[in-house]
């Protein structure tokens, strides 16, 4: 394969996983950080969770148990809120700050947020790219078949749209979830930055994953010629 003599490739390659990395383990490390630090309301992230979602009339949404560590996510198709089990059961403000960010996606559901629309609709887009579009392009270009390349192409930025799409809807959830957080009683206005500051690394990581994915559909361009002149057989 080209790529063993690419050196654009690798250095694409080396940014994004350092990009990726260094978000990764802000996030760990600051989410361990204030996981030491327990909540004055001694709540746990789905009694939290929970208070935010009756706060705001939000009473068709589940709040469940999911394995796995920071595998929290909001599932709109099924109303279904999963926290991972630090967050479910913990009371620190990692796990409150964790807990209200999901339920912040509840709350975009619940008022028609746009952008999480959008996400949910790009879903299989992202499904196919991720999975199909690095084989289609690499098979395209090995046997100089441009037009596969241009599926690939197609297929992959799909899944770009989805990560950039993806920014706003984390931000925005991220911003309930800081306000509610206060005006819920589920923090203190002292302790808000600190959960805050669980969510801002959070953020990093769909930010570092948004570029690195611009930054490989830029490469494919460019390899394919649509970009700058470059040439797959470069």
């Amino acid at each position: 394969m080209f790529y063993h003599v690419d050196y654009l490739y690798w250095i694409i390659m080396l940014a994004t996983l350092l990009l990726s990395g260094t978000a990764s383990l802000m996030t760990h490390f600051t989410f361990k950080k204030y996981s030491k630090v327990e909540a004055l309301s001694h709540l746990t992230g789905a009694e939290a969770a929970l208070r935010m979602l009756t706060a705001n009339r939000v009473n068709n949404v589940t709040v469940e148990r999911v394995d796995g560590f920071l595998s929290d996510h909001y599932d709109p198709s099924k109303k279904v809120l999963r926290l991972s089990p630090d967050v479910y059961d913990g009371t620190s403000l990692s796990s409150i700050g964790v807990a209200c960010h999901e339920a912040g996606h509840a709350l975009q559901d619940a008022k028609q947020y746009a952008p999480l629309a959008m996400r949910s609709a790009l879903v299989p887009a992202a499904i196919v790219g991720n999975n199909f579009a690095y084989l289609i392009i690499m098979i395209g270009f090995l046997f100089h078949a441009m037009t596969m390349v241009k599926i690939g192409i197609v297929l992959f930025a799909g899944a770009v749209v989805f990560s950039i799409v993806t920014l706003p809807v984390e931000w925005d959830a991220s911003a309930r979830a800081k306000q509610q957080m206060v005006s819920c009683g589920i923090v203190t206005a002292s302790e808000q930055s600190a959960a805050g500051k669980v969510l801002n690394a959070a953020f990093l990581t769909y930010v570092a994953a948004a570029i690195s994915s611009l930054l490989m559909l830029l490469y494919f361009l460019f390899r394919a010629g649509f970009l700058g002149g470059g040439h797959s057989d470069d």
